[in-house]
């Protein structure tokens, strides 16, 4: 694995969930945080949590529905003046459960599409650039193993949409320091995987920092399970 320590990793959605977990996760290997939220005010809960971590702290926010919005917030964290080491695109948002299969609206296509698909493209478009021109980074992009839940098929398209695009920028990074690839966190008990699910959302740790930690000649375009993949969890105690 590679030392983290003072690299500074982006995480999309980190206000609370998964994305909380993972900004925690990366803060005990000794990476800086850039905290977002969909308001200022939500970010404040994990830069709390982060306190405990010797590591800087940033926070921006800001919608990932609206274009205008994902490029105030790209604006944002280039003003911090830091390289973006790490970037994890998590925030998402699920479809509205249509009972009736055949009766999902443009707008639960389209919503999840630009949350899920057009909003990661954006950062990606923004920040991957200067990652191959520094020698080093790490995308990692959050998909869903959801199956047979065609009450949600806006939500489980969007997700094969990301696992495409995440396969086109890995050709594209081949031959570079920079790494791209999916992560499924699991079916996890928050907001958005309900209180029905599997596990509680701390299980997310330690599987979800394997792509980060991956060699500039790791894995490159591939599919990583927070739940199933074995770190050592003596790193992060």
């Amino acid at each position: 694995m590679i030392d983290l320590k003072g690299k500074n990793a982006l995480i999309t959605g980190s206000s609370r969930g998964v994305g909380q977990q993972i900004a925690q996760g990366l803060a005990k290997l000794g990476c800086n945080i850039i905290v977002h939220g969909r308001t200022a005010e939500s970010c404040n809960k994990t830069l709390e949590l982060l306190k405990d971590f010797n590591v800087k702290t940033y926070s921006v926010y800001g919608e990932l529905s609206d274009e205008s919005k994902v490029n105030d917030l790209i604006n944002q964290v280039k003003a911090l003046n830091i390289n973006i080491d790490i970037l994890y695109n998590n925030a998402a948002i699920m479809s509205p459960y249509r009972v009736d299969f055949w009766n999902h609206t443009w707008e639960d296509w389209l919503s999840s599409i630009r949350v899920n698909v057009c909003a990661m493209y954006s950062l990606c478009a923004a920040f991957i650039p200067a990652m191959i021109d520094n020698g080093f980074g790490r995308v990692i992009n959050l998909t869903s193993g959801i199956a047979d839940q065609p009450e949600l098929a806006p939500y489980g398209a969007s997700k094969w949409a990301v696992n495409k695009l995440t396969d086109d920028i890995a050709f594209k990074l081949k031959g570079t320091g920079v790494r791209i690839n999916t992560l499924d966190p699991g079916w996890l008990r928050t907001d958005l995987g309900g209180p029905n699910a599997d596990h509680a959302v701390d299980a997310v740790l330690p599987g979800a920092l394997a792509p980060a930690i991956v060699e500039n000649d790791g894995a490159n375009g591939q599919f990583f399970s927070a739940i199933d993949h074995k770190l050592d969890v003596s790193l992060f105690s």
